[in-house]
């Protein structure tokens, strides 16, 4: 079986193993809170449970939904922001080739993405892409009254509306929404759009699990019951034991709070693998969220080696010493490409002829780890064994479940953000949204 390992002999330079274990006591606490839904913010602990209790019902109208939306479609857009859209990309960039975008797989439409920002510049060119192309959508946000995927599909709604036709129009848009209430709720249910749920107890970090995910991943052509398999295996073997040396999640959370607890305030996810670039956004949100608050949290940097140990390489390796990296290291490639020698050997490059380049890949991973510990840099080493829907299944369930833990060893609640609102206050004041007169006053007196 496919099976993720946690290292932490890297870090021992750093912090001692006693300094490690002083947090075996919390974390049983704490994982007890978890599953016993004690904790804070426990009306938001509906993810722990959703490998086991996601009905064959539901997974079967999601993949028929998936079907329809891929035999109709050469586009398919995946409108949402946040948690509603970053779990399912880190999902399908993570299995898809490198260049799907360019041919289309299996008969699988090519995945775009809007409503993650509000640039004009974006949403006309999406429009351009989809002017000559059968496209469908799926629109997610819980409440539908969130700036950036509201706008963009309003637009996206208008577009299709004209292109095929109100009633076909309806055929092509699918919404994940609230179950009773919202603007997206409530249109759906007038327009009769196809609707998956978003539970009421999973905060949008935590909901890749669910349709937000599941329905994305399912149109891409990938195997979405694997994915709840390798959620589910992991489930089972961090709950056998929350002792330290036997538990992964208890190690990693362990572990990185004792390096924030020596001054370690940022924590760097190194992929080697640039599959995996969405992968670290999505890990960003999911720790950066849920542990920022109450000014204190470590934060969640990412950067893709090789590629920037050619830029932040030069920091990593002697700027200020406040970070750890954690490397998510992949032990098997998907496609093996060997090396092959030329006579005159103008590049010097002969001395690994005949080596498959993952090997090389991998020979760099180990320097750079080395050198950057000489270099006083803490690392951490999560390894899979390859990428596949299971393993991605399991690192979900891992990455949440020890974000969790970690959450409740720092102090906070792990599942709210009631920092993210005051962008928007700001925003709706400017653009002189009803309600909000008052605010607009003080701004502007600001600016």
């Amino acid at each position: 079986m496919n099976k993720l390992t946690f290292q932490y002999d890297m870090v021992l330079d750093f912090v001692t193993k006693d300094e490690i274990h002083q947090y075996q006591t919390e974390i049983d606490k704490h994982f007890a809170a978890i599953y016993n839904k004690t904790g804070k913010g426990n009306n938001f602990l509906g993810w722990v449970d959703l490998p086991d209790n996601t009905d064959e019902t539901l997974i079967s109208r999601i993949e028929a939904t998936a079907k329809k939306m891929r035999e109709q479609s050469e586009i398919f857009v995946i409108i949402g922001i946040g948690g509603s859209y970053l779990g399912a990309r880190a999902v399908i960039e993570a299995l898809s080739p490198h260049f799907s975008h360019l041919e289309q797989e299996n008969n699988s439409p090519v995945i775009l993405y809007a409503g993650n920002n509000i640039s004009e510049d974006y949403l006309a060119d999406l429009l351009d892409v989809l002017k000559n192309r059968d496209y469908s959508l799926a629109v997610i946000s819980k409440s539908g009254t969130t700036t950036e995927p509201a706008l963009a599909f309003r637009i996206l709604r208008e577009d299709l509306e004209k292109k095929y036709g109100k009633k076909e129009a309806r055929k092509r848009i699918v919404a994940v929404t609230d179950k009773e209430k919202g603007a997206l709720k409530q249109l759906a249910g007038e327009e009769g759009y196809e609707t998956f749920i978003i539970p009421d107890d999973v905060g949008g970090r935590y909901s890749v699990l669910t349709p937000v995910g599941l329905l994305p991943v399912a149109v891409a052509g990938y195997d979405i019951r694997q994915l709840l398999e390798g959620a589910k295996a992991m489930k089972a073997s961090i709950g056998r034991t929350t002792q330290i040396d036997e538990n992964p999640v208890a190690a990693y959370a362990a572990v990185r709070n004792a390096l924030y607890n020596k001054g370690y305030t940022t924590e760097i996810m190194v992929n080697f693998e640039p599959r995996l670039f969405y992968f670290t956004e999505w890990w960003k949100q999911l720790y950066g969220e849920s542990e920022g608050k109450e000014n204190k949290g470590i934060f969640p940097a990412g950067v893709s080696f090789t590629t920037d140990l050619h830029s932040m390489g030069q920091y990593i390796q002697e700027g200020l010493r406040n970070i750890f990296e954690t490397v998510l290291s992949v032990g098997n490639p998907r496609r093996e490409l060997k090396i092959p020698e030329e006579e005159k050997n103008p590049d010097k490059l002969n001395y690994i002829a005949g080596k498959a380049i993952h090997e090389v890949n991998r020979q760099a991973e180990l320097g750079t780890a080395l050198a950057h510990v000489d270099g006083g840099v803490p690392n951490l080493r999560i390894s899979v064994p390859e990428i596949n829907e299971f393993v991605l299944g399991q690192l979900i369930y891992f990455y949440e479940m020890a974000c969790a833990v970690s959450g409740y060893i720092l102090g906070v609640n792990p599942f709210d953000q009631p920092g993210v609102e005051a962008y928007k206050r700001n925003m709706f004041a400017l653009l002189g949204k009803p309600g909000f007169e008052k605010e607009t006053e003080a701004i502007r007196k600001r600016l």
